[in-house]
């Protein structure tokens, strides 16, 4: 099992698992999630890797913070944590609303990140998700975006609504019952939900970071995008013009909660990415 400790940093305390040896890889996680996506995959490299998965900023087990939710704040949250842990360099991987700052910590300390992953998520408005975005976007995000609408309605239903996005993220079949219990605790109350409604409020300000990063340089360390269903590809076409090295893969059959719905899958892409071998 995962050692659990409390890493303060950037102005809160971080709940972070630990597991195994070696190479350190840091995994962030999306909505409606905890450290817990990562169960399988963690077991599944920690005989090679040092993995460290932390509940992101104001959710699950960590501070509930007031302000913070943005991409550039979570990166440094994630800059910071390394740091913490005594870590010089990692591989980092993202999906969901964890792919933003994983994406910014690449960008801005390349010094850091040996590799970069990022799955089942959009980069702000960078071009190249026209075709997944034709419909607008899902209806869940402006709901979350109006401030303290969400939180209200919702109070007393988050087990129904959670359960409806791990039902929907994974093509129906759900989630281990224990991990959706610990989903569903960790996103129950009003001030639990504030917080998870803070990474929406906070796009328009991480899809301008995006920007301007993206303005003023280019993604230099080896990347790899992880697309199923719904995203797809659409991550892919928006890093093509912007990664020098880049690797574009998705895994058929799965839905968007990819580390819970097809964990092997998952790790017979990350497993030779991580070592530096060809990803076929």
């Amino acid at each position: 099992m995962p050692e659990l400790r409390r890493v303060a940093v950037n102005g809160v305390e971080l709940n972070v698992a630990l597991d195994g040896q070696g190479p350190p890889v840091l995994l962030l996680h999306g909505f409606p999630h905890t450290w817990q996506l990562w169960q399988d995959v963690m077991a599944g490299l920690s005989d090679r890797h040092t993995v460290i998965a932390p509940d992101l900023r104001g959710l699950g087990a960590s501070s509930r913070a007031e302000s913070g939710y943005d991409a550039a704040t979570l990166a440094d949250d994630a800059a910071a944590l390394l740091e913490q842990l005594g870590v010089h360099d990692a591989a980092v991987a993202g999906i969901d609303a964890g792919t933003p700052p994983a994406f910014l910590l690449a960008m801005r300390r390349p010094d850091l990140v040996q590799r970069l992953v990022v799955m089942e998520s959009l980069l702000g408005r960078l071009p190249g998700a026209e075709d997944f975005l034709s419909d607008g976007a899902p209806w869940w995000f402006g709901f979350h975006s109006v401030p303290h609408l969400a939180e209200e309605v919702l109070r007393g239903n988050e087990a129904r609504y959670v359960d409806w996005f791990l039902t929907t993220g994974t093509l129906g079949e759900g989630v281990p019952p224990h991990i959706r219990d610990a989903f569903v605790h960790a996103y129950s109350g009003t001030e639990a939900l504030r917080c998870a409604f803070s990474y929406y409020r906070a796009l328009p300000q991480s899809a301008a970071q995006v920007e301007r990063t993206v303005a003023q340089g280019r993604l230099t360390v080896p990347t790899m995008t992880v697309g199923s269903h719904p995203v797809g590809a659409a991550l892919e076409y928006q890093l093509r013009p912007v990664a020098d090295d880049l690797t574009g893969r998705t895994i058929e059959d799965c839905g968007h909660i990819i580390p819970l719905h097809r964990p092997q899958a998952l790790l017979d892409l990350l497993q030779p990415f991580l070592a530096g071998e060809r990803v076929t």
